[in-house]
């Protein structure tokens, strides 16, 4: 084995304590024993960028082997004549046993941390690694994601899994199947299946935060008189009344009838009125309009004068 540490890590002698973690990390991956079983050459090398990383992990440690003081081992110079037993001995001691540089591993969710979770006592090579997350996207209906529905997904090269999609779930929400991604490694809990949710658009609704908007057509006849229309909404159609003399734009509230919340309210839906005349001329109703005009002086266009 070399006996400096940072040709072992690959990195130069002005690397930052950064730069040190990301090598060793790259290399520990590659190396590991438990992704690399029965390699002894590979254990041997783990071993070696161990027994580096416990210099150069180190700040201290580090700059006492830059000063000449300390060797790869952590031994006072000069080097001591048991190195070779330490880098090849089973005990605690041991580089491949030895946890005590790799503290800044420690955040739970990072996955390289677990390659050195271990049993509590004795420090034995009992290694066990969570699985990795599988992520996926699934795209879903707008009506589906506002009321919710069972479906499944296709895992590549793999089962199918029921995805149940809640009630009033949005667009980009991400979906977590716990345990349904890939296996651990060593008796390791599996990883979850992430999915990603894509609401297709509707061809009249749109969703504003857990309200429905839609713009509602009504004939010349139903904006003068009124009366009932009826209107769609996600969980199905109901009746409006409408007032008279409602103007194209007005904005009528159905309480209650947009997206599920949680707790069992639901959001409104916001129908904004929309007079359309026939796609035919009518003679009858044109002569009506230029009688009527003409008996009637009114400017809807008033109050926008500058």
């Amino acid at each position: 084995m070399s006996q400096d540490p940072y040709e072992l890590l690959g990195v130069k002698r002005d690397a930052t304590q950064k730069e040190i973690q990301s090598a060793f990390r790259k290399l520990a991956k590659k190396l590991h024993p438990d992704l690399n079983p029965g390699d002894k050459k590979a254990e041997a090398k783990f071993k070696d960028i161990s027994t580096a990383y416990e210099i150069l992990g180190d700040e201290e440690k580090r700059g006492r082997f830059d000063r000449g003081e300390i060797d790869i081992t952590g031994a006072e110079q000069p080097p001591r004549s048991y190195y070779r037993d330490y880098a090849s001995a089973s005990g605690p001691g041991d580089a491949y046993h030895n946890g005590a540089g790799f503290a800044d591993f420690g955040e739970a969710d990072d996955l390289f941390a677990s390659f050195f979770s271990r049993r509590a006592a004795g420090g034995g090579r009992q290694f066990r690694s969570r699985g990795q997350d599988m992520h996926f996207s699934m795209d879903v209906d707008f009506l589906d994601a506002v009321n919710g529905t069972k479906t499944q997904v296709k895992l590549p090269g793999g089962p199918a899994l029921d995805v149940q999609i809640p009630p009033g779930s949005r667009d980009g929400q991400t979906l977590r199947l716990r345990g349904k991604g890939e296996p651990g490694v060593g008796g390791g809990p599996a990883g979850d299946a992430l999915i990603d949710i894509r609401v297709r658009p509707h061809r009249f609704f749109t969703r504003t935060g857990d309200d429905i908007r839609l713009d509602l057509p009504v004939t010349l006849a139903e904006a003068v008189l009124g009366g009932k229309v009826r209107v769609p909404t996600p969980s199905g159609p109901v009746n409006l009344t409408l007032p008279p003399n409602s103007s194209s734009g007005k904005v009528l509230r159905l309480k209650g009838k947009g997206v599920p919340k949680r707790g069992g309210d639901a959001g409104d839906v916001y129908v904004t009125l929309k007079i359309m005349l026939p796609d035919q001329p009518d003679e009858q109703l044109a002569a009506f309009v230029r009688n009527w005009a003409g008996a009637n002086a009114h400017d809807p266009r008033s109050k926008m004068e500058i």
